[in-house]
């Protein structure tokens, strides 16, 4: 089958690294079945994996990408939820890091990993949302408390975790904000349904949530934003990992600093519902064939980016 695969390891640069063409077709355990990859989406964790951030030479080649949607061996229509337990341990990881991942016309994953896809969605949608928006969607849902009502603040619009967080705390019915230093990302953020304003700006009101992946420049500006009892949920740290935090604000108001990192498959299942229901969709922007994944990942490095970059079996 025709894969995009990590062959070696490059911190400096990450794109030679990246190898496509013919590898061996995926022979699974027991337990495990063969999803027939329709469209696969790429994350910031491919770029990472190609300079050897969660991936160890041991492992190479390995087949890169988390997130995938296909049909079973039943013909079913699927989406891969990318954690995955390794049999002989039972440690978790996620698919592409000890298990090859879904840039590939085949991927091998355990049966109790599939979701099903909605009929609403198309393959291209749904293989966006495995991870980045699944995370957003965890954040938001189960650690942040967000409904009807509620207000967020989304640090770093643009991202792929913030762009979801806004599109995703629109459709729950919460006034959502959202910051960037870029104004065409603010333009991007307000069309989703954001209220955007620069970063560090002062909000119109204080908010129940913040959804916090940029990290040490943006947290003071976090804590100051939040009413008391409000929740801050934290899953990067792409400005640092070390802020300066003010503990009097955080136990004066009653703060609570929460972490977080992807979500379990029923919260998947929830996700897809969500979109299902509302007609929320996730931002796609730009789509390639799998014969062209070099050039997907060219795109994702560049940075000129909004929203997830789709791959398409074309093979």
């Amino acid at each position: 089958m025709f894969a995009a695969y990590a062959a070696r390891i490059d911190d400096a640069d990450p794109l030679s690294a990246l190898e496509t063409g013919e590898v061996p077709d995926p022979t699974p355990p027991d337990g495990w079945v063969v999803v027939d990859v329709v469209a696969s989406a790429l994350n910031h964790h491919d770029l990472w994996s190609l300079k050897g951030v969660g991936l160890g030479a041991d492992a190479l080649p390995m087949i890169l990408g988390c997130d995938a949607a296909g049909r079973d061996p039943d013909g079913n229509e699927v989406v891969v939820y990318s954690v995955v337990a390794d049999p002989a341990s039972g440690k978790t990881s996620i698919l592409s890091e000890k298990f090859p991942g879904t840039i590939a016309e085949k991927v091998a994953v355990p049966r109790e990993s599939l979701v099903p896809k909605p009929a609403e969605l198309s393959f291209a949608e749904a293989a966006c949302l495995p991870t980045a928006w699944l995370t957003a969607y965890r954040m938001l849902v189960s650690c942040g408390q967000v409904g009807e009502g509620s207000s967020v603040l989304v640090q770093g619009a643009g991202g792929g975790v913030a762009t979801a967080a806004v599109a995703i705390g629109t459709a729950l019915g919460a006034t959502v904000y959202a910051t960037s230093r870029d104004a065409t990302k603010r333009e991007r953020a307000e069309k989703l349904g954001a209220v955007a304003l620069e970063s560090g700006a002062r909000l119109p009101q204080r908010v129940d949530c913040v959804i916090e992946t940029v990290g040490e420049a943006t947290f003071d500006h976090s804590l100051k934003s939040l009413k008391p009892g409000g929740r801050l949920v934290v899953s990067g740290a792409t400005s640092g990992h070390l802020p300066r935090v003010d503990l009097r604000r955080v136990f004066f108001l009653d703060i609570s600093i929460l972490g977080t990192s992807m979500g379990s498959r029923d919260e998947l299942a929830g996700l897809l519902d969500l979109c299902a229901r509302t007609g929320l969709r996730p931002i796609v922007d730009s789509t390639f064939p799998l014969s062209r994944a070099k050039d997907a990942f060219a795109h994702l490095q560049s940075g000129d980016v909004f929203g997830k970059v789709v791959i398409e079996n074309d093979r």
